[in-house]
């Protein structure tokens, strides 16, 4: 225990005694809700009701198993075989969420029949095959070069690594309520005296507007994947959009226009009616399915007690949100937690793309004023590439860049028996140490940057073959370039940031003192990625910030604009370090008043340097590895003394 080691070491107790006892007795002993929960292996594992002799105990020895080894509880579902139908899986399931209760454990229910969540299992289509997803696909070689079809060929349906079947169409709101009955209904007439005790919140699993190509899993993969529904090989990949039974008169509705004539300009075409029609269309993609599909599901689950989460579709891809959610910041923004799926255990794959991940979710708890952060977390990458399974230093490092971005609650898609016991338990105490001291805290990001959605409906344009920014146009090639090396160039600056889109801009105040404010974040720096145009609401908020003082940072240059250390030498932040470095993330906190900053070394070499912050405060120095706790060395004040090892993980914490 971590209050016996203070008593054996006065020099660490007197430490620990600058901070609240609050603190202190969360960070020794952290509990359930502060610590990771695991994913089952294939899901929907747990004791079967039927396992000889006395189930019970086998169940209850499984479930306590779980809480030595340090976790918080599980994310489960009831068994994929006889999905929804078999009463011995429900059963199972009762009983094993009956045992969670008794033991403390926390309960996330999975919403669907592996992935990608909204078919149930196959349950939505077979009540009514018209709720499929629909595509408009564009063949200009025909007479009429329009063909409505099924989104299925060619698309995530196909080319994901649980099964190949038919998926709904999130656009339609019929389909949606279908799925919301058939799953969620289904768990809260089961399980209803446990939703907003035990069970806690709700995970769907990267649900897509699925009519898009995203390229073949790798080939052995593929021969391991079961085929439910079988592709027709005389379907043909064409450019294609998603569609909706009513989208026509939803675009009549909202804009005076009828769609139907205007078609081809969301498919080619660069007059001012091209852009236009393709601009009109994203938008009102955008907000259908945020309101239709993950509005749906969080309206339903604040009515149950509970809090939707989980996370979408390539959330690194810029280019594919389009296609994927018509807006992935909107989309996620609809979530009580939303969330990120990290697929690598490589805690240095931040600094080059592994930011993205994380910052499109981060940005949509911080613009809704919400605090908590999902993650689904694993070594997936490592072991299909045959250098698995991580190791605790990089799974440690991996959770800990994550705490830096702001998240909170921890889903395990790691193995139990690829690592000890020690092994386990040694990382969620490291998790819930995090969280005992950061959950509590606000994430204090400063500088905004500029997510171009709004230019990228204009631009995008579907292609056939799998998506890729080649196939863009050069304004859009530019764009994406821009926002991804910007992005990468803050994350390797330690300079936390958030993503703002246009509507948010727009509705962002603009304070006598020359900060956007957004809730009670203020911000002092917005970021423009090159070759951006704002509509007319956000750049009135934009030059109202620029002329009250507030710094409007425009890329125009490529690739040599806005480096890392131009970004250091003109925003002048608070907190830096020197030597600078690429290899650490840095998050910026306050909780009660004090100032929180966490460090983590992403990299293989140990860091020697200094933390450069604003004033002559004393600092302590929490070690969420260890436990230990001691007071930082500052030479001057000013400049606190930085040790970090390969892969470790320190937080600072103002006096």
């Amino acid at each position: 225990m971590l209050f016996l080691a203070l008593a054996a070491h006065p020099a660490r107790s007197s430490a620990a005694q600058a901070l609240p006892a609050t603190w202190l007795a969360r960070w020794a002993e952290p509990p359930a809700e502060d610590r990771p929960l695991q994913i089952p292996d294939g899901v929907e594992q747990m004791v079967p009701a039927t396992a000889p002799p006395r189930p019970e105990r086998k169940r209850a020895r499984y479930f306590s198993d779980l809480k030595a080894l340090g976790l918080g509880g599980v994310v489960c579902n009831v068994a994929f075989q006889d999905y929804m139908r078999s009463e011995s899986s429900w059963e199972n399931l009762i009983a094993g969420v009956r045992t969670c209760q008794k033991l403390g454990l926390v309960v996330w229910l999975y919403d669907e029949a592996g992935y990608p969540s909204g078919a149930a299992g196959g349950l939505v289509l077979e009540e009514n095959p018209a709720y499929e997803a629909a595509e408009l696909a564009f063949e200009p070689t025909r007479d009429d070069p329009f063909i409505l079809r099924p989104a299925y060929e060619h698309t995530h349906a196909t080319n994901n690594y649980y099964a190949a079947r038919r998926y709904i169409n999130l656009l339609d709101d019929r389909a949606v309520r279908s799925f919301i009955a058939h799953t969620h209904e289904a768990y809260w007439q089961r399980l209803k005296p446990y939703f907003g005790t035990t069970i806690q919140a709700m995970f769907t699993d990267e649900p897509s507007l699925i009519a898009v190509n995203l390229g073949q899993i790798p080939a052995d993969a593929r021969k391991k994947v079961p085929v439910v529904d079988p592709p027709d090989p005389a379907v043909a990949p064409r450019p294609a959009v998603p569609w909706a039974h009513d989208l026509p008169q939803r675009y009549r509705e909202r804009y005076g226009e009828d769609l139907m004539p205007q078609r081809r300009g969301l498919f080619v075409g660069d007059a001012p009616a091209d852009r236009k029609v393709r601009r009109q269309f994203w938008a009102l993609i955008a907000d259908l399915v945020a309101e239709r599909y993950f509005g749906a599901v969080q309206a339903w689950c604040s009515r149950h007690r509970v809090a939707s989460s989980g996370h979408t579709l390539w959330e690194e891809a810029l280019l594919h949100h389009p296609a994927l959610e018509g807006n992935g910041l909107q989309a996620l923004a609809r979530m009580d937690i939303p969330g990120l799926d990290v697929l690598s255990s490589d805690p240095e794959a931040v600094v080059h793309s592994g930011w993205m991940t994380a910052a499109l979710p981060s940005s949509a708890a911080v613009l809704q004023g919400r605090r908590r952060l999902m993650t689904e977390v694993s070594d997936f990458g490592e072991k299909m590439g045959g250098r698995g399974p991580a190791g605790l230093p990089e799974m440690q490092a991996t959770a800990a860049w994550q705490a830096a971005w702001g998240v909170t609650d921890f889903t395990l898609y790691y193995s139990i028996t690829d690592r000890s016991p020690e092994q386990l338990r040694a990382y969620c105490d490291f998790v819930g140490r995090l969280n005992a001291i950061l959950k509590p805290a606000r994430p204090t990001p400063e500088t905004l940057l500029y997510y171009p959605i709004y230019d990228l409906w204009a631009e995008y344009r579907p292609v056939a073959e799998p998506l890729r920014v080649e196939s863009q146009s050069p304004r859009a090639q530019r764009i994406v370039s821009s926002f991804l090396r910007l992005g990468q160039a803050l994350q390797r600056s330690q300079l936390p940031f958030a993503l703002i889109d246009h509507e948010w801009l727009a509705a962002a105040r603009v304070e006598p003192d020359g900060t956007l404010a957004i809730h009670d974040q203020r911000f002092a720096t917005l970021l423009l990625p090159q070759d951006t145009e704002l509509p007319p609401a956000a750049a009135r908020t934009v030059e109202r910030f620029r002329e009250k003082g507030g710094r409007v940072l425009a890329d125009q240059q490529g690739s040599t604009s806005l480096s890392g250390p131009f970004l250091i030498a003109t925003l002048k932040p608070a907190h830096r370090l020197a030597p600078a470095s690429e290899r650490v993330a840095l998050g910026l906190y306050i909780r009660d008043g004090r100032r929180i900053v966490v460090l983590v070394n992403v990299g293989r070499e140990p860091y020697e340097g200094h933390l450069v912050a604003p004033g002559p405060a004393a600092w302590q120095v929490l070690d969420p590895a260890s436990g230990a706790i001691r007071a930082a060395e500052s030479d001057p004040p000013g400049r606190v003394r930085l040790s970090l090892a390969a892969r470790q993980t320190l937080l600072l914490v103002q006096d």
